[in-house]
């Protein structure tokens, strides 16, 4: 699954929104999130945020984006990993969240309206983690590891097959200020060539 990957640099992505601060430390990079920032349309809890720091670059149809980071807070929903994005209303993002005082890994898919699954990892905290999502016809197939531990599957969701999309690393912070990310790698590729 890593044959092949292209990294991307820090500097080949724009912005959706620029964070409170970016600094490259050696090969990573250092993204501070403003509080409040946030992805979420519409579903149950009625509000629209579209102000998550993403860094996008192209990414055609089929390929494979993958983003790694450090998981190296606890707030509530503090959350980073990698957005795919088509434009307001329809994107992906997924990597891990903060949830009740619990690392979640899981994804939103958002076709109008957004949806959330997430499952528990405790056992990741405080350590590097890899989020890969696989772009292919009318689907993106998201799956996550943490340190060299086999890639397991979160999900298969649908996306549009015509879609413009950009992709890359992303972070907010919905409750507080001073969340900071190391990121360690961004890479694209072919996209997968198996579902599991």
């Amino acid at each position: 699954m890593d044959d092949d990957l292209r990294v991307q640099p820090w500097h080949g992505g724009d912005w959706t929104v620029p964070p409170a601060d970016v600094a490259e430390d050696g090969p990573d990079l250092l993204v501070t999130a403003i509080e409040g920032s946030d992805a979420w349309r519409h579903t149950s809890y009625g509000f629209v945020h579209d102000d998550a720091h993403a860094l996008l670059a192209p990414l055609p149809s089929p390929a494979a984006v993958e983003v790694t980071f450090d998981l190296g807070w606890d707030r509530q929903f503090d959350q980073a990993g990698l957005v795919l994005r088509a434009g307001a209303d329809t994107w992906l993002k997924a990597g891990v969240e903060v949830s009740d005082g619990v690392p979640q890994v899981g994804a939103v898919v958002t076709l109008g309206r957004s949806d959330w699954s997430v499952a528990p990892v405790p056992e990741w905290a405080g350590r590097r983690v890899t989020v890969r999502a696989s772009r292919s016809a009318d689907a993106v197939t998201v799956r996550a590891r943490v340190d060299d531990e086999p890639f397991r599957l979160v999900r298969l969701a649908p996306f549009p097959a015509d879609a413009v999309v950009g992709a890359g690393p992303y972070c907010c912070a919905p409750t507080r200020a001073g969340l900071v990310v190391r990121f360690r790698h961004w890479a694209t590729g072919p996209a997968d060539a198996t579902l599991h």
